[in-house]
């Protein structure tokens, strides 16, 4: 008898949560149909707290009150000059960015995503503190690990049937040995596009992109932000030697690593002309390119990447960057015009 009381229980105590958790689900459901007729907005996409803090404080961005909570994320309502926008924070890396721009596209009528951060700088002609902003971005960490006794002319795994591709290029990693011309175990990496399924596409038909270009309208708007004026002081005693600028660069890429070595940047800025790297932008890229909704990325730079004389210098100029990153992402909403998709895969 005791045992069936005990049953009966679990079963009552199941089924009001669950009761409870479709209470909470119709209640958050009913809160984004109200704000998509009020809708479209500019979803707002940002990595960490230190880089939206910033913005949540900014004087021209102007909170709602409302904030919607779904599946783990903070969707916070406001508007930036004319324009709605939807905040959300991704948390660190690849998957969380993908997650959060998707949860984003998928729930709320999103006219265009603005993706903004901080960022290591590959490139040698910019500094620390410019704001980059890209034409393109690849998700660098897709590879085919070639096995050692094979090269450039060895077809890789999986070939033949479209999975894998020489045509990106490769690392050859014993050229980076200590003991120049030796041979090396780990051989060649093979970069690779994203297999991407577009919505306009037919569905489990693949399609390849290794480069993803940002929206071409956005792109040009962003050019008008380039004598926009920045911070270059921490403090009175913290400045950077030279001021800091907007530019538009070609390209950005992404890999959920952390970079900080010096062999590696240069190999990045020699092989495919990178400038910001960083860990999140390529999957807002993609998941967005997806949606054929317009995206741009903009990205303060905190450090060099690996390629400075002394310690990593995220670890004092981050504020800094941060703070630059904000007001980029703030005027350049400012000037986003009625909405337009993108129309064309680019493949690898």
């Amino acid at each position: 008898m005791k045992s069936f009381l005990f049953v009966i229980s679990v079963f009552v105590v199941i089924l009001f949560l669950g009761e409870a958790n479709g209470d909470v689900f119709s209640d958050t459901r009913k809160l984004i149909e109200q704000a998509n007729n009020n809708g479209p907005y500019i979803g707002v996409v940002i990595p960490n707290l230190f880089e939206m803090n910033p913005l949540l404080n900014y004087p021209e961005f102007h909170a709602t009150g409302l904030n919607i909570f779904y599946k783990g994320r903070k969707f916070r309502f406001g508007s930036i000059g004319e324009k709605q926008v939807i905040l959300v924070m991704t948390g660190l890396g690849m998957l969380n960015a993908g997650i959060t721009t998707q949860l984003l596209l998928t729930l709320f009528d999103i006219e265009g995503i603005v993706h903004y951060g901080i960022a290591g700088n590959a490139n040698p002609s910019l500094n620390i503190g410019d704001v980059a902003i890209p034409q393109y971005w690849s998700h660098s960490a897709l590879w085919s690990w070639q096995r050692y006794g094979n090269g450039p002319e060895n077809e890789l795994p999986l070939e033949a049937f479209g999975d894998y591709t020489r045509d990106i290029g490769y690392l050859k990693i014993e050229k980076y040995s200590t003991d120049l011309g030796s041979d090396n175990f780990l051989n060649n990496i093979w970069y690779q596009p994203e297999e991407i399924f577009p919505v306009d596409g037919t569905p489990e038909e693949r399609q390849h992109a290794f480069w993803v270009p940002v929206d071409p309208t956005y792109f040009e708007l962003a050019k008008n932000l380039e004598s926009l004026k920045l911070e270059g002081c921490l403090d009175k005693d913290t400045c950077l030697s030279t001021p800091p600028r907007v530019t538009t660069v070609e390209h950005g890429t992404s890999a959920s690593i952390y970079l900080d070595n010096a062999a590696y940047r240069s190999f990045i800025y020699d092989k495919f002309n990178i400038s910001p790297v960083e860990m999140e932008s390529a999957a807002v890229a993609l998941v967005s390119y997806q949606h054929r909704v317009p995206f741009i990325v903009l990205r303060a730079l905190s450090d060099l990447a690996g390629g400075g004389e002394h310690s990593n210098e995220a670890d004092t100029f981050t504020p800094l960057a941060a703070n630059n990153s904000v007001k980029v992402a703030v005027e350049f909403i400012k000037l986003i015009p009625s909405q337009k998709k993108i129309s064309s895969v680019v493949g690898i």
